[in-house]
């Protein structure tokens, strides 16, 4: 299976929550490249505390490949180290000249963990800069990933989901489809019809996304990403 990379129509979409419910569901490992700002946590810190020690369930392609096991790590993780952990809580790019630091997608690539199936977080949306040249778009791409589109439901989504699937086109993305989630009005119908792309799964609002709501959603969830990834 190619990483799964989770992105959204911007920031503070629930990106991170629904990394968490994929990577729960498909028994997998998590990664987030590049964290921006972590005096109050890191997204790899909030996954971690939330998504099961072992597997929901092995892949079954690698086990019979006699290939890496999935399930905990010798430290009881299924959460990878960041490449880049910047300070400063802006734009990568912007974080990472404060450090004197430039963020390479040859860097990024060459450290993409073996284990599989990897859920792979973004930072923010497809235009997000990782550097002077490239954006997050660049790094789905590079890494070859399948792309799942994060919508939430607000005033306004309709615009941001379709520029963002229209940008996926654009770039030759490959994308699975659309998770919405929040509880704000229903726009799902519409994105799906005018986007051209499915429909993964509707995640319900809550005030506590803790461990046992990300496997009750990830149990939901399991069945239809292991259609649509097949």
């Amino acid at each position: 299976m190619k990483p799964i990379f989770i992105t959204g129509i911007g920031t503070g979409v629930g990106k991170t929550m629904i990394a968490a419910i994929v990577t729960e569901a498909l028994g997998a490992w998590y990664w987030k490249p590049v964290q921006a700002g972590f005096d109050e946590g890191t997204d790899a810190e909030w996954v971690g505390a939330r998504i099961s020690a072992t597997a929901l369930a092995a892949d079954e392609g690698l086990r019979a490949a006699g290939e890496v096991r999935l399930g905990a790590r010798a430290n009881g993780s299924r959460v990878l180290p960041e490449a880049y952990k910047l300070r400063l809580p802006a734009s990568p790019h912007i974080a990472a000249r404060e450090e004197g630091v430039v963020i390479s997608l040859d860097t990024l690539a060459e450290k993409l963990p073996v284990q599989r199936p990897l859920v792979v977080e973004g930072a923010g949306g497809l235009f997000v800069p990782l550097n002077d040249t490239e954006f997050m778009s660049d790094l789905a791409h590079r890494l070859h990933a399948t792309v799942i589109l994060v919508s939430r439901n607000y005033l306004g989504s309709i615009n941001h989901s379709l520029l963002t699937a229209e940008a996926c086109r654009v770039r030759g993305l490959r994308v699975a489809g659309w998770v919405f989630n929040d509880h704000y009005m229903d726009y799902e119908g519409e994105i799906v019809k005018w986007s051209g792309l499915p429909s993964l799964a509707s995640v319900p609002f809550t005030e506590k996304p803790d461990a046992a709501f990300i496997r009750e959603q990830a149990l939901i969830m399991r069945p239809r990403l292991l259609e649509v990834l097949a």
